[in-house]
């Protein structure tokens, strides 16, 4: 699930000079997929790579990868030439997108101290969930960029495979989790991601192989549900824990998680988060992709 770049490919990389992507609503426009798409493939062993980052995100028990691009951020810093080259890297996955009209194509997700501690840019443990799990057309993979890991040693990435813990529930609780008795958070100002899913089944009986389980650990505490539709919950809770894998993204290290077959999480960062300087804590970059009408994500 770790990808290397080949020495010379990193080393063509370093001097392509890709050009500022354009937007087609809240997707990457065609055209400039279609122009890094040009450029990347006639660098070295480029599409090698690229089969072996969509394998290991489609293949039977696969679901997430992680490219290792740590060099070619220390070559080029991490600004806008690098981003271009990993979102070259994206549209060789699916169409990148950005369902918050707020929000640039790469959305910073930072650390701070007064947040919820068990958010996104909080400090806690931020449990298993899916992204979006209240829309009828969640994205079909969430990515994340580290630009710098947690210099205080916390924050491992925690990836749990959800159909693979569904399948060692009792026939009860999928039963009840089948049933469309759950709900999570608020709903406005997206785009691209459908309606309002509200209330919404965990398991999606469309694809029992690649369908989406909608499941965030957070609708446990927030969402009000009965006592059968909590406890089927907290089942399938536990075997993502049981399930999990976990590891320190490093700076460069590229995670694209396929929504269809793996939640995601992370461990609590180090303590004394209110020590460090704003400028060096802990920085993702998260951007959303949607795989293209008919094809299997």
């Amino acid at each position: 699930m770790f990808i290397d770049i080949p020495n010379e490919l990193e080393a063509a990389l370093i001097e392509l000079p890709l050009p500022t992507w354009k937007l087609d609503g809240p997707f990457l426009a065609k055209s400039t997929m279609e122009e890094y798409r040009h450029e990347l493939t006639a660098a070295p062993r480029f599409k090698e790579t690229a089969a072996a980052l969509r394998h290991a995100l489609t293949r039977e028990g696969g679901g997430y990868a992680v490219l290792r691009l740590g060099n070619l951020a220390k070559a080029l810093g991490t600004g806008d030439r690098f981003l271009r080259l990993v979102t070259g890297f994206a549209t060789e996955v699916a169409v990148p997108f950005s369902p918050f009209p707020r929000w640039p194509l790469w959305k910073d997700i930072g650390v701070k101290v007064d947040k919820d501690p068990g958010k996104s840019s909080g400090v806690g443990y931020n449990a298993f969930h899916m992204d979006l799990v209240n829309a009828t057309l969640p994205p079909d993979y969430t990515t994340l960029l580290c630009v710098r890991p947690d210099p205080l040693g916390g924050g491992s990435s925690i990836l749990s495979d959800a159909h693979a813990a569904v399948a060692r529930l009792s026939e009860q609780s999928r039963v009840l989790l089948a049933e469309s008795a759950y709900h999570y958070g608020t709903f406005f100002d997206l785009f691209g991601v459908g309606e309002e899913y509200k209330p919404f089944p965990i398991l999606d009986g469309s694809d029992a192989e690649n369908g989406f389980v909608r499941f965030t650990a957070k609708m446990l505490e927030r969402s009000g549900l009965g006592q059968a539709h909590a406890e089927a919950a907290r089942e399938l809770a536990g075997e993502l824990v049981r399930g999990q894998v976990s590891f320190m993204l490093r700076s460069g290290d590229y995670l694209i998680v396929n929504q269809r077959r793996f939640l995601h999480g992370r461990e609590a960062l180090g303590s004394g988060q209110e020590t460090v300087p704003v400028a060096d804590r802990r920085l993702l970059l998260q951007m959303f992709l949607r795989a293209p009408a008919g094809s299997a994500a």
